[in-house]
């Protein structure tokens, strides 16, 4: 099982590679939409890019209440354990 500093890493690591933004600019408080430019594309590259790094399905609506790069950890990080679970 990954811990949260790895998943946190790799969830970096992805976003700064697929949405070309330096990783000095993915910081937790920061804004997720505004620093990584998405628009309605991009949620549907990041929702593969989420499925394909760790293996679960993003439902519709799951983005509603993510607004920075803390959420965003803690919504993946909360899917990947409770996936452990099952």
């Amino acid at each position: 099982m990954n811990s949260n500093e790895e998943i946190i890493a790799k969830i970096n690591n992805f976003l700064a590679e697929e949405f070309e933004v330096s990783l000095e600019k993915i910081v937790p408080g920061a804004d997720l939409k505004e620093t990584l430019d998405l628009d309605s594309l991009d949620y549907i590259d990041l929702v593969v890019v989420i499925e394909n790094n760790f293996s679960f399905k993003v439902k519709p609506g799951d983005f509603a209440h993510i607004t920075t790069f803390s959420d965003f950890y803690n919504y993946i990080i909360s899917r990947v354990n409770s996936k452990a679970l099952v």
